[in-house]
């Protein structure tokens, strides 16, 4: 009796002890994961920012630093997959078996969910030809705004509402990128049919010269106004198309100070900016005779 109390408490002890001890490994597994993805995630960042740094180009070190993110990004799915193998294995869960059903169970998510696929495919090529970064102003189909985070799986733009858009990467078709090299500022001034329009077009060349010449935007505007004419005969007006070449993103600030700087100019020189109007006529008979319309003009009585 006492021989089997003895070696049933000798065995409980052992079970005790190697689970004390596959927890303590397991514990040591998760500090270790934990710490080597820390660990892992500063270099790549303290590494993306010294290349930053080593360049002039604002394009390179906004690819830099969307770069870092994907791949610290990386560093925890790598790390954490190789800590969950380990662990099971600590469990006495047979590691290889799951390892040959992941090929079946990966081809059955693979049918299952192809746009997931999909989306990390088409994020990975999207970051491999530097096609979107962070701080980049991009259009992605109906969708437009600022880059805020770009993944293996969707871009988060955020437009000028405020609102926050969520683009999986399998549904980017075109990527209209606004924030690359130089910007074109195109301007399209309406002036009324009676103007001149060479004076007119004078007349703006000198608001691009004096806007140029500011300090405020001289930085800003990379080439002197190029007039592109007469663009189209609208039904109130003669539209004048002209652009600035600028940086990237500064298109639309630099657009709407010249708009009030040539409004105040065209107020002061007597250059009418037409309101939209409708010319009535009453027609011509057979003979080419327009037929009277009466018309009777009433004047307001003023108040004594």
């Amino acid at each position: 009796m006492n021989k089997e109390f003895v070696n049933t408490a000798v065995l409980l002890w052992a079970q005790i002890g190697g689970l004390v001890t596959a927890t303590l490994r397991i514990a040591l597994i998760v500090v270790l994961a934990w710490g080597l993805v820390i660990v892992l995630q500063r270099a790549i960042r303290t590494f993306s920012r010294q290349v930053a740094t080593r360049f002039d180009d604002s394009e390179a070190v906004k690819r830099a630093e969307t770069l870092g993110r994907v791949f610290r990004y990386l560093v925890l799915v790598v790390v954490s997959v190789i800590a969950g193998m380990l662990v099971l294995g600590e469990l006495g869960i047979s590691v290889a078996p799951i390892l040959g059903a992941a090929g079946v169970v990966g081809l059955a998510v693979g049918f299952g969910a192809q746009s997931l696929v999909k989306d990390y495919f088409t994020g990975l090529f999207i970051l491999l030809e530097n096609q979107i970064r962070e701080g980049d102003v991009v259009k992605l189909g109906e969708h437009a705004g600022l880059v805020e985070v770009v993944t293996l799986r969707y871009v988060q733009l955020r437009d000028y509402d405020g609102n926050v858009h969520y683009v999986p990467n399998s549904q980017i078709s075109t990527v209209v990128n606004l924030a690359r090299g130089f910007a074109q500022a195109v301007i399209d001034v309406g002036v009324a049919y009676r103007e001149n329009t060479d004076e007119v077009m004078e007349v703006m060349r000198e608001v691009g010269r004096e806007m140029r010449n500011d300090p405020a935007y001289s930085l800003l505007i990379l080439d002197e106004l190029e007039m592109a004419g007469v663009d189209s005969w609208a039904d109130s007006a003669v539209i004048i198309r002209c652009r600035f070449k600028v940086k990237p993103l500064e298109q639309w600030g630099v657009r709407r100070e010249y708009l009030r700087r040539l409004k105040h100019v065209f107020d002061a020189r007597g250059i009418e900016i037409p309101f939209p109007h409708v010319t009535v006529y009453a027609g011509e008979d057979k003979q080419g005779k327009a037929p009277a319309l009466p018309l009777r003009v009433l004047q307001a009585k003023t108040a004594p």
